[in-house]
């Protein structure tokens, strides 16, 4: 039997079990993806996660709920050495062991990209898994409950000061979906006004959302800036230490939350351990078929796509473009993918990935978002609209497309649940604390007693 390993269970990663799963018999080969996360995130959906449009548990598709011939290996690949046909995989706990593989899918996925800047890490968050997108949410309805209890102030500024790094498109959609979430706050805070709150959005480039033309970016920018928000565009961040932000601009703040969107690197396995061809930025060098290597050099048996993927865009005018990583690229490549590798054990015929656009749309908070097809751009709650429509259909599986439509169509009705549940990041304080109690009082008591 043939073993099809799988090196990450994202978008590309996903539907490539998925598909092979449908395509191949059982007694053809056994295929097993390794992630170090039960799920694939579904992270168009993160910026609503972080709003509380869209249920946490609703943007992450279980694995093993859905590949269901498919052996899951809760761990991190560390290395590939294809020349031994071998991975090495690092569980959550316990020693590294090696897998071996007749057929080997490297969609290992992108990580956040960071710059030594002073503070960043020990003060900021990403926003790229469900985690990081709940506990933002959480973060700023504390802060609100916070503000709430305090006078006018410093302090209180600092708490509903909320600061956005990267103008792309994560970053913009989540920074448009929290600042709809502030505002719809302040109606249940009498104590707390507009005045209060400090949305600010740093872009070092002149320009957001490179993905769209010159005037839809400026007017999302805009938007966002009628809104009472501030943009910092060609500007940098230079430190963060202790919450304090320093701007290349010259403008000072204290924040209370301070997110990091700038951008993705690529995954470090792929980058620094494999004897796999990588090209400068450290992405797998794949063929238009999504073969790993050249036209003159092919890497027998090793296939990869999405974001760690420097996959040849042959529907661009543009010689030697490449796709964007971005998810209608992966999961179109996740089911080309599938159909190669079953395709080429058969003996058919191997098709090149090629995929047009169609089109770009963002949410910018509940109502607001902007679509580019070309020329044609749609702005406002059309877009808005059509952002909620395409990616619904786009969800996988027709479990989650009902539970996503049963939260919005409540969320109509009854509006957001604007409950936070911070203290779940830490779940034995309560417990901690009230055995620390219990035992000061049985000590008093027992001296009252004694005494």
């Amino acid at each position: 039997m043939r073993e099809i390993l799988i090196v990450g269970g994202g978008y590309a990663g996903f539907y490539t079990a998925w598909g092979l799963e449908k395509t191949l018999c059982e007694d053809e080969a056994r295929i097993t993806v390794v992630d170090p996360r039960p799920y694939m995130t579904y992270q168009p959906f993160l910026p609503e996660v972080t709003a509380g449009s869209v249920e946490a548990r609703h943007a992450a598709v279980s694995l093993r709920r859905h590949l269901r011939r498919t052996r899951l290996i809760a761990g991190s690949a560390v290395e590939i050495r294809h020349a031994d046909r071998s991975v090495t995989v690092r569980p959550a706990s316990g020693a590294d062991y090696e897998l071996s593989y007749d057929t080997l899918v490297v969609t290992a996925g992108a990580v956040t990209r960071t710059f030594p800047i002073p503070g960043l890490a020990q003060e900021a968050i990403g926003l790229k898994h469900v985690e990081e997108a709940v506990a933002i949410r959480d973060r700023l309805m504390t802060a609100f409950d916070q503000a709430a209890s305090l006078p006018p102030g410093a302090e209180r500024r600092r708490l509903l000061t909320v600061t956005f790094v990267g103008g792309g498109f994560s970053g913009v959609e989540g920074f448009g979906e929290l600042l709809s979430l502030a505002t719809a706050l302040l109606k249940s805070y009498r104590e707390l006004s507009m005045d209060d709150l400090s949305f600010h959005l740093v872009e070092a480039r002149g320009r957001i959302l490179p993905e769209v033309g010159d005037e839809p970016g400026a007017w999302v920018v805009r938007s966002l800036e009628r809104r009472g928000a501030r943009v910092h565009l060609n500007t940098q961040l230079v430190s963060a230490e202790d919450g304090h932000v320093v701007l290349s601009d010259g403008e000072e703040f204290d924040s209370a939350l301070i997110v990091w969107t700038a951008g993705n690197a690529s995954n470090p396995v792929v980058h620094n351990h494999t004897d796999l061809p990588v090209d400068e930025r450290g992405l797998l060098v794949v063929r238009p078929d999504l073969r790993v290597g050249t036209a003159d050099e092919p890497v027998p048996d090793v296939w990869a796509a999405g974001d760690d993927a420097a996959v040849p865009d042959l529907a661009s005018p543009v010689p030697g473009a490449r796709t964007v990583p971005n998810a209608q690229h992966a999961v179109r490549q996740g089911k080309r993918l599938a159909k190669n590798i079953a395709a080429d054990l058969h003996g058919g015929r191997v098709r090149d990935y090629r995929h047009s656009s169609l089109g770009v749309v963002a949410t910018l908070g509940l109502g607001r978002g902007i679509f580019q097809y070309k020329r044609l751009v749609i702005k406002g709650l059309p877009a808005w609209l059509m952002h909620r429509g395409y990616h619904v259909l786009a969800v996988p599986t027709w479990e989650r497309k009902i539970r996503v439509l049963a939260v919005w169509l409540t969320a109509a009705l009854f509006g957001r649940d604007l409950v936070s549940l911070a203290s779940v990041q830490h779940p034995r304080d309560a417990f901690v604390a009230g055995g620390a109690q219990q035992e000061s009082g049985g000590r008093e008591a027992s001296d009252r007693t004694a005494a």
